[in-house]
């Protein structure tokens, strides 16, 4: 491991101030970039420990919605009252993801930067990777790529991002707080994270210096029919072949509103809310939630490991549809 220094960040604006100097990195729970810099990935020359900045609360707002502070834990959040009875869908995300020692650890806003589990990129004997090495080619490409993405991929990338929580609240319709030396500025979940294209370096929409201080839940959130599905090659501990974030509102038998989003097909979350509005006006049947499924997963270019994702997925959509149809 590289040697860095360490500084305690004593207010919001002075992890901003320090985020200045060369090579700095926001420290939280760790739990993904102590792995990193443990394996040469990446080389922090300044570690800011944000972990105690008081940030850690969840609270309601006015309008209706929910405030999570960045420092809360994975494990508090999901079994928060407020969490749990207006946002079941993300309480399940929360509880998908990882093991219950790291969700004790680990943050909503490390979550939200995690960096993908390509081992292309973890491990730096490989030296074919444009997201660690820009222009070094990706060694996925004609490698291993079972877990790989099957949707909004480039030439130049074909991780996925391993987030369950990121799934959620993408779907959820939820907006990112960030504070940087021009202020704070709000970015809706849709916006945070990029996909590949010709700079897979760079994951998310965050400016040099920004800090994640807090996510923002409309209100409304899915309370009565929501599900979230993963499915993986072990029942715990494992990163998301495929998962599905599934919640509708209904009126008389019809679909007010839908809410679909996609984990483990691609650099980001994949939502697309010309699917969602497919399920709107319709009686949730599985020939509506096929409808969505397909247009959902448009475009879907698989490569030569992972083409049972496409299959997979869809099967995934209609059947977390209709768990989220029978909750009430």
């Amino acid at each position: 491991m590289t040697p860095f220094a360490y500084r305690r960040a004593q207010s919001v604006d002075d992890a901003v101030r320090l985020a200045a100097k060369p090579g700095a990195h926001f420290l939280g729970g760790g739990t993904n970039l102590i792995d990193l810099a443990k394996g040469g990935v990446v080389r922090p020359l300044l570690l800011i420990d944000v972990s105690r900045l008081p940030l850690a609360d969840v609270t309601a707002t006015p309008d209706g919605g929910v405030r999570i502070g960045a420092m809360v834990r994975n494990s508090d959040a999901a079994n928060h009252a407020l969490i749990r009875t207006r946002y079941p869908l993300l309480s399940q995300a929360f509880l998908a993801g990882a093991s219950p020692q790291l969700r004790n650890m680990a943050t909503v806003g490390g979550n939200l930067l995690q960096r993908t589990r390509c081992p292309y990129f973890y491990d730096t004997g490989f030296e074919h990777c444009n997201k660690r090495l820009p222009g070094s080619g990706c060694g996925a490409l004609d490698g291993i790529n079972r877990n790989h993405a099957i949707l909004g991929a480039s030439a130049a990338c074909i991780a996925t991002h391993p987030s369950d929580m990121c799934v959620a609240l993408a779907a959820l319709r939820a907006s990112v707080r960030v504070r940087g030396p021009r202020g704070e500025r709000t970015i809706a979940m849709a916006d945070f994270h990029r996909l590949p294209g010709d700079t897979p370096q760079r994951d998310t929409t965050l400016a040099d210096g920004e800090l994640v201080v807090g996510v923002d839940l409309p209100p409304g959130g899915f309370a009565d029919h929501a599900h979230y599905l993963k499915l993986r090659d072990r029942a715990s501990y494992a990163f998301a072949l495929v998962s599905v974030a599934a919640a509708f509102d209904m009126r008389d038998g019809v679909v007010r509103d839908a809410a679909i989003a996609l984990g483990g097909v691609a650099h980001k979350p994949w939502r697309r809310p010309e699917a969602e509005a497919l399920l709107v006006g319709r009686a949730p049947t599985d020939a509506a939630f096929a409808d969505a499924a397909d247009a959902l997963l448009q475009g879907a270019r698989p490569v030569a490991q992972n083409g049972f994702k496409v299959a997979l997925a869809r099967r995934a959509i209609v059947r977390a549809l209709q768990t989220a149809g029978a909750q009430a």
